[in-house]
């Protein structure tokens, strides 16, 4: 009987408490960077590629919830429960201000352009800071139904949001210059993560727990592509390079843009997911969540190529990286983990990545790019 192969990731230590997002920067002269947060409030820098450590922000004083890094990953942002946002110098770790909440801040992100900061959380408001001038009392988007989960910069000029919340189905578009919702982007449950690629061109949405949405933010009415799971969902991204998601692909009978609740694809898998990142670059997706493995699958077929083994827990964040070689999953275990997407079709004798399915056991791993 033929041995099944399987990927040793790079498995990164140094958090406590489990890591509850995962976000990369975008390709710098320096190459890029990954910062995760935790619930053990000690947010950490890491390189992109290699996973090693750099360093912690130190400063909060409570679960950190959200974590960011700006376009030029020169500046960092966190989201806390201690009722505060941070903005960080990623260069020496220091604190460069604090933005005082009146409750747990879920979300933050950087503008596109690094000019703005949103936060959203338990206030039901979205906060718009001014980078260079932080102490400047920010502008307020009131009126989300619920918690603000999250909250993402999309469209030419920073122009419009997309959000989030923890209790009511659907997303929110924002007009960041009218100061007011401009529509809703229905779906069946509440949306339990929001990730936008690199390029700013998809946004990946999952509710409904099985449910994975990408659409196009050039239209921001319907989605481009639409995944139905047969797992529990908190999290998804979109990588165009490698274009993979989970299996069993079929195509709806009409899926016009008009047709809101009609998705221009729907996917089934059979194992619960949390976390999903779809990879446009490569044609891939990836997923994890309660059975605590990170699946890849081919996006154009619907097949799962590698069902990797490894977290002691939940999956709770997906992310590729900005060229789509690697992806980051971070658990309830309190490690994250760096995948090579491209492994399969690296390993000899694999003609065809897509024609195998890679189990992969709880290997000796590597940790930080040494063996354990």
């Amino acid at each position: 009987m033929m041995q099944r192969k399987c990927q040793q990731p790079i498995v990164c230590h140094g958090h406590s408490r489990p890591i509850v997002e995962v976000n990369y920067s975008n390709v710098t002269p320096d190459g890029y960077f990954l910062v995760s947060a935790s619930k053990d409030g000690q947010p950490m820098l890491r390189s992109g590629t290699t996973g090693d450590w750099i360093g912690t922000f130190i400063g909060h004083k409570g679960c950190v919830w959200s974590c960011a890094l700006d376009p030029t990953a020169t500046l960092a942002a966190t989201g806390s429960a201690d009722f505060s946002a941070k903005l960080w110098d990623a260069l020496t770790g220091m604190e460069k201000a604090t933005l005082q909440h009146k409750h747990i801040v879920r979300t933050c992100c950087f503008s596109p352009c690094s000019g703005k900061l949103v936060t959203g959380g338990h206030e039901k408001l979205l906060r718009l800071f001014e980078v260079e001038r932080p102490e400047a009392a920010p502008f307020e988007l009131p009126g989300a139904p619920s918690t603000i989960k999250a909250a993402v910069f999309v469209g030419p000029s920073d122009s419009l949001l997309v959000s989030s919340t923890g209790d009511a189905a659907g997303l929110t578009v924002w007009d960041v210059r009218g100061g007011g919702v401009v529509r809703s982007m229905p779906t069946d449950g509440p949306v339990t993560s929001v990730d936008l690629t690199h390029d700013g061109r998809w946004l990946t949405t999952t509710d409904n727990r099985n449910t994975v949405r990408i659409w196009d933010t050039s239209k921001l009415d319907a989605p481009a592509k639409q995944f139905t799971v047969t797992y529990p969902a908190e999290a998804a991204s979109y990588c165009p390079a490698k274009n993979r998601r989970p299996t069993q692909l079929r195509q709806p009978a009409t899926a016009g843009p008009k047709q809101l609740d009609a998705p221009a694809k729907q996917l089934t898998v059979t194992y619960p997911a949390e976390a999903a990142s779809y990879c446009p670059a490569k044609n891939r997706f990836a997923a994890g969540g309660e059975d605590m493995w990170v699946h890849l699958h081919s996006a154009d077929t619907g097949l799962e190529l590698e069902t990797n083994k490894g977290h002691h827990g939940p999956v709770h964040t997906v992310r590729f990286g900005p060229e789509g070689k690697e992806y980051a999953s971070g658990s309830e275990d309190g490690t994250i983990r760096i995948w090579q997407t491209d492994w399969l079709e690296s390993q000899a004798g694999v003609a065809d990545g897509a024609a195998q399915v890679a189990v992969n056991a709880v290997a000796p791993p590597y940790v930080n790019g040494a063996k354990a």
